[in-house]
């Protein structure tokens, strides 16, 4: 049975690549998929909103979603997600520096029993100003979140349509959305794809994407791990506070006991201990609280469970 390919193009300013792009796109399904092109237009304010109303009206393949500004990547394919319905879906970059023709092989990659396959620009047309720190971010996302590919914000990407629709996608974690898979236990592959030159316009990214791809990553992480038992984060936190108020503490005691040193030659460090003392205190009450909200949390999705059973 012929599979359903959705492509999902995040669109900002790229009022020269589009039609050329669509154009790629069309040649390399046309009589090999069933297919629909989504265009998410991420508040554009060149010629970008009027070619792609051109291209829809053209095709009745082809769709375009405005929005009315720019909310970013994450945002635009958050909402290609939620309207995606082809069996396969597949996302890329609309400055033609992703190449349709590999759309096939990440079908093929698909079919072998992947879930998610994402694409790796292993000879990247890029400035080295971008290669560099883009190798620091896939190296330290590699290292944290377990998933063993090469390039995790490759633009071109294909999914099973199960997978799109479980993915809670916001701010910048669209950069994760392999690490986010792998979290789910969706099977994760990557291919070596072909990456071009950009011709037309300018990069939207500038460096301070490491700065926010960092937070983006603690905070996936966070959530990964720490959402149903957040007393373990802020417990080990409070523990540790503990621990070192209790050393200083027992030293003062042990210098007064042993050598026969007064207290107030140790004021300072008493006062210290008793403030981290407080603190660790302060780590395990938000700790406990937050389990609270959990349990309260969970207890609500349990009643609406059997309400519904």
């Amino acid at each position: 049975m012929q599979k359903s390919i959705t492509i999902i193009i995040p669109v900002f300013n790229e009022e020269d690549s589009l039609k050329e792009l669509h154009v790629q796109i069309v040649r390399v399904l046309e009589g090999k998929f069933s297919y629909e092109i989504l265009y998410v237009n991420d508040g554009s304010y060149d010629g970008s909103e009027k070619i792609l109303d051109e291209l829809s009206n053209q095709n009745a393949s082809t769709k375009s979603v405005h929005f009315h500004r720019n909310y970013g990547k994450a945002a635009a394919l958050a909402e290609g997600f939620k309207l995606a319905s082809g069996d396969y879906v597949m996302t890329m970059d609309a400055d033609l520096q992703d190449d349709p023709a590999e759309i096939p092989n990440f079908a093929a990659k698909l079919e072998e029993g992947f879930d998610v396959v994402s694409g790796w620009k292993k000879d990247r047309k890029d400035p080295l100003g971008k290669k560099i720190p883009s190798k620091f971010f896939n190296f330290v996302t590699r290292l944290m979140t377990g998933v063993k590919i090469h390039d995790f914000n490759c633009g071109i990407k294909m999914y099973r349509n199960a997978v799109v629709k479980t993915l809670d996608i916001y701010g910048g974690r669209h950069r994760y959305i392999p690490a986010l898979a792998g979290q789910k236990n969706f099977k994760v592959a990557e291919i070596v794809v072909n990456h071009r030159p950009r011709i037309h316009g300018e990069t939207k990214y500038g460096g301070g994407r490491l700065f926010h791809g960092f937070f983006d990553l603690v905070t996936i992480l966070f959530l990964n791990r720490y959402t149903q038992r957040p007393l373990h984060l802020f417990g080990f936190f409070g523990l540790f506070c503990i621990l070192i108020a209790t050393g200083c503490e027992i030293f003062a005691v042990y210098d007064k006991m042993a050598n026969e040193i007064p207290f107030q030659q140790h004021f300072a460090l008493i006062v210290f201990g008793a403030m981290v003392f407080v603190l660790g205190l302060w780590f395990f009450s938000i700790g406990l609280i937050a389990e609270m909200i959990v349990a309260g949390q969970q207890g609500k999705e349990d009643r609406v469970k059997n309400i519904v059973g």
